[in-house]
């Protein structure tokens, strides 16, 4: 094995290189494959950008929807541009706080859950043996003692019409054309959440049973959620099939994509309501406590609310479906109308 040419090597570093070579072969290795290991060009470290551009998508198999995944990537390449190119090893607390300080009081949300997601990069390249230590974006004990503490998000009541000025609101609605004020209406009178309105298939509707069937993957509760339709709902649905290109019962502009959840705040704004969509649910259970006597538990199902403790959910498996399309026919007859409304006799309880 040649040591290096003697214009270049002192004879005592030919005798030192001899040297090691000898420990080497005492020790059962080649000198010359560990040569050329040493020679060899070291492998790039795995970056923070790289990894995370991995990861995610690993991780968003176990998400609910893609937009989560979407908001995963968004803020990581937003707030954490700066950590892309670090080898995943080279991160540290100080680039953290680079990351975090300007958005923590301004985006006091945004930056917490920034923190998280890195958090989460650096503990799974740590678990595939990338980094050692101490994870830098660690909250107790290490970044809750250099940054304030984060307020907490004061999401505070969604504003609400009274349940009194309901019907005239959903008159002066019917009056007005286009899919976003049809898309109300179903909301109000299914008492159902802005989400599950403007994503509602063709393929989760039962026009012969008057049913809508919400899966559990668009549920907050993640079950199913059977939502009875009124005579009313069942026009604005036959409306929709008429306009019908895609899957989506309120289409947005393209036949593929469904109603913006925007298109609700504009048609209010228009309006002049100052009220949320969110909010007609209060309207409906103000209305359900104060002007019926159907029991409490019949309503919070209405909202797809759950009702007890675990072990009272775990032994009552059913829905109260039939109760439940009576409240919400009360309910549709209320809002057209404005009449008192009395809760249903039962057979047994007919005079």
């Amino acid at each position: 094995m040649g040591l290096g040419g003697a214009h270049v090597v002192t004879l005592a570093d030919a005798r030192r290189k001899r040297d090691e070579a000898r420990r080497l072969l005492a020790d059962g290795l080649d000198p010359l494959e560990a040569r050329r290991k040493n020679e060899a060009p070291a492998t790039p470290a795995m970056t923070f950008g790289a990894f995370a551009d991995q990861l995610v998508p690993e991780l968003a198999k176990g998400f609910r929807n893609t937009k989560h995944a979407a908001q995963w990537t968004s803020t990581l390449n937003a707030y954490a541009s700066s950590l892309r190119s670090k080898p995943l090893d080279a991160i540290t607390t100080d680039d953290l706080l680079a990351v975090l300080r300007p958005i923590w009081s301004t985006k006091a949300e945004t930056a917490s859950r920034v923190r998280g997601r890195i958090e989460k990069v650096l503990d799974a390249a740590k678990a595939k043996g990338l980094r050692t230590g101490e994870n830098p974006a660690r909250w107790r004990g290490h970044l809750d003692q250099l940054l304030s503490k984060r307020r907490k998000l004061t999401r505070g009541h969604h504003a609400a019409l009274a349940y009194e000025a309901v019907p005239a609101f959903v008159a002066d609605l019917r009056t007005r054309d286009g899919i976003a004020a049809r898309a109300l209406e179903l909301a109000i009178l299914t008492v159902a959440r802005v989400g599950e309105v403007v994503g509602a298939r063709w393929d989760e509707v039962d026009v012969t049973a008057k049913l809508w069937i919400v899966p559990a993957a668009r549920m907050k509760a993640e079950r199913d959620h059977r939502v009875p339709l009124t005579d009313r709902a069942l026009v604005i649905l036959a409306e929709m099939m008429q306009l019908r290109r895609g899957p989506y019962v309120f289409e947005g502009y393209r036949s593929d994509r469904h109603l913006s959840t925007g298109a609700f705040d504009a048609l209010l704004e228009r309006m002049k309501v100052k009220a949320t969509t969110h909010g007609f649910r209060s309207s409906f259970r103000d209305w359900a406590g104060d002007c019926t006597e159907f029991p409490r538990e019949v309503a919070e199902a209405a909202l797809a609310h759950a009702v007890g403790d675990k072990a009272e959910q775990a032994y009552r498996r059913g829905d109260a479906l039939a109760k439940r399309r009576a409240l919400m026919e009360a309910w549709a007859a209320y809002v057209a109308t404005g009449e008192p409304t009395r809760t249903p006799l039962s057979e047994t309880e007919q005079p």
